[in-house]
């Protein structure tokens, strides 16, 4: 990355690039809004064929390979150090099966129904175009797309239930073409047996894992493969990276970093996340100072409050606050909280701006592939003056 100095170059090009970048996040935001149902079935015919394929440039999860007439996935277990925990067959639609790989599961493609169970799934599906296929849903309370909506109320998308309350016998009956599951790689396989044994593929999601925003979002490619549509959602991916990078060298070569407070103690502890985790990884990007990012793992660190309170207290922004939605509720939790900068400041900013009527957010959902809109909001948050004009999606200020 190249230093400007003087504070008259520094402007020039800073100013420059600010407009170029917004100009271009902000047409990205509005084509970026969850297709129709009418809008998925015309990209059938979007360039996308069984020839197609894709590299995996920051998710460290999972891997793809390509042959002719079939692809082959490992879902990868990175914390028990294994790389080939579970694998899966993708056989297109009308060709013969391979042999030599006696421990895939076998998966049609391009699948045209699936089962989702968490909003992360949603919201790939969303980005891939193919929300309109999910039959079944873990939940319907944590749900934002509207295609899914509707579906829901047309009763073309059923309740399936999550974990120990799944509802195997609805589920068999639907005939998915697979079950798209949220857990650890290595405590998977028992877990579905039913499902399996009845000839439903369980492939499982495992984005969670993932320690950057971008290592997150390009699970949209696991997507793209199980319905034929890598051409298609290369481009949209690549565009999300060339926004998300001209962002993030905006907020690095900010001229202060504010420091940054993330979420709120529970039980008496208060989890800062650790210095390569997926939040630390927005805060740098967006230009923000953390007392912690030299801390070391992907996760959180469990602090008690009075290790933490030296860092809340002078700390100029408090962000992603969890279930407040007042300045209000949160003297309710703790009276302390009124002695904190960021508290007598306002600079008080939840992630809970796309909240429906159903209680659910959508940064859990859209949030996910959508990180360059993330990462815009936090550097207008801590930067004003880097993304004039720039309206927050994500986040609302605290009143």
């Amino acid at each position: 990355m190249r230093h400007y100095t003087g504070e008259g170059r520094i402007y020039s090009k800073t100013t420059t690039m600010n407009k170029l970048i917004y100009l271009i996040a902000l047409l990205f935001i509005f084509s970026c809004h969850s297709p129709t149902p009418q809008d998925s079935h015309a990209a059938e015919g979007s360039g996308d064929t069984i020839q197609a394929s894709t590299t995996i440039r920051y998710a460290h999860g999972f891997t793809i390979d390509y042959h002719d007439g079939f692809k082959v996935v490992h879902i990868l277990d990175r914390n028990s150090n294994k790389f080939d925990t579970l694998e899966y067959l993708l056989v297109q639609r009308g060709h013969p099966v391979p042999t030599g790989y006696p421990r895939a599961q076998l998966i049609t493609i391009p699948v045209q129904t699936m089962i989702a169970t968490s909003s992360t799934h949603i919201g790939i599906a969303d980005f891939v175009g193919v929300a309109d296929r999910i039959t079944g849903l873990g939940s319907f309370k944590y749900v934002n797309s509207p295609i899914v909506r509707e579906n829901i109320r047309a009763h073309k998308t059923v309740e399936v239930g999550i974990d120990e309350n799944l509802n195997n016998e609805l589920l068999i009956s639907l005939h998915p073409g697979l079950l798209m599951a949220m857990s650890n790689p290595e405590a998977n396989a028992a877990k579905y047996k039913v499902l399996t044994d009845a000839g439903i593929p369980v492939i499982v999601n495992a984005e969670w894992l993932e320690n950057t925003p971008l290592g997150k979002a390009e699970w949209v490619k696991l997507m793209a493969a199980l319905t034929n549509r890598e051409a298609l959602v290369d481009k949209k991916f690549d565009s999300v990276v060339t926004i998300y990078d001209s962002l993030a060298q905006l907020g690095h070569q900010a001229k202060t970093h504010p420091h940054i407070i993330i979420g709120m103690p529970f039980k008496g502890a208060w989890f800062m996340p650790a210095g390569d985790s997926y939040a630390a990884h927005f805060i740098k990007d967006a230009g923000g100072g953390y007392a912690w990012a030299d801390s070391k793992g992907t996760g959180s660190l469990s602090l008690n409050f009075e290790s933490a309170a030296p860092e809340a207290l002078k700390a100029e922004y408090w962000l992603n606050l969890g279930y407040v939605t007042s300045k209000q509720d949160i003297l309710a939790k703790d009276p302390r909280y009124a002695s904190f900068q960021s508290y007598k400041t306002g600079n008080l900013y939840n992630f809970d701006k796309k909240t429906n009527d159903l209680g659910s957010n959508d940064y859990w959902e859209s949030g996910v592939v959508n990180p360059h809109i993330v990462l815009a909001d936090m550097i207008s948050i801590l930067h004003p003056e880097l993304l004039p004009g720039h309206t927050l999606v994500y986040y609302r200020q605290l009143k």
